[in-house]
């Protein structure tokens, strides 16, 4: 499964969301969108205005959702 999480320094949220993907022991890749101008762009041509957005290959969102997370594990240990 591949996750990515667009976020930016001293993001509170953004913190959670990792912290809660380690806490599931789910591996993600971690673009900060303040030192990769295409992925800010990316995130913007996405329709979303605040990170963290955290995307998969099959659905994507944006802040901390730690309902969208438990679902990410639950797929990844049926799989």
């Amino acid at each position: 499964m591949s996750i990515t999480i667009y976020t930016k320094p001293d993001c509170v949220q953004c913190h959670a969301t990792c912290r809660a993907l380690d806490s599931k022991g789910l591996l993600y890749r971690k673009v900060d969108i303040l030192q990769d101008r295409q992925a800010l762009d990316y995130v913007r041509s996405l329709g979303y205005q605040q990170v963290p957005v955290v995307e998969t290959a099959g659905d994507s969102w944006s802040g901390f959702r730690p309902d969208k997370i438990s679902g990410l594990a639950a797929a990844a240990m049926a799989s």
